[in-house]
């Protein structure tokens, strides 16, 4: 299974330096599940939240942004990990 960076590399057309090794592989997938569970730990709170706000639309409005925010922090520790595993071999 390729990595988001990998299918990204692939779009853009940009072969990647140097291939991952199975290690590298299994690491990266662990990053990924491990930040999946995170951002669905982060939806279903925002979920709860948004429920317990009910009718308060400029609160429910601020729950999703913080969301937003939430996920691409989320997202973006989650890329600098990845990335950091693949440059382990440089």
């Amino acid at each position: 299974m390729k990595s988001a960076y990998e299918l990204a590399m692939e779009r853009k057309g940009v072969m990647p330096l140097t291939e991952l090794n199975q290690e590298q592989k299994e690491k990266i997938a662990e990053i990924e599940s491990l930040y999946k569970s995170k951002r669905v730990a982060a939806e279903l709170s925002a979920h709860d939240k948004k429920q317990k706000a009910f009718g308060n639309h400029e609160l429910i409005n601020q729950i999703i942004d913080d969301l937003a925010v939430e996920l691409a922090s989320i997202n973006s520790v989650m890329e600098r990990e990845k990335e950091a595993v693949r440059n382990e071999a440089k």
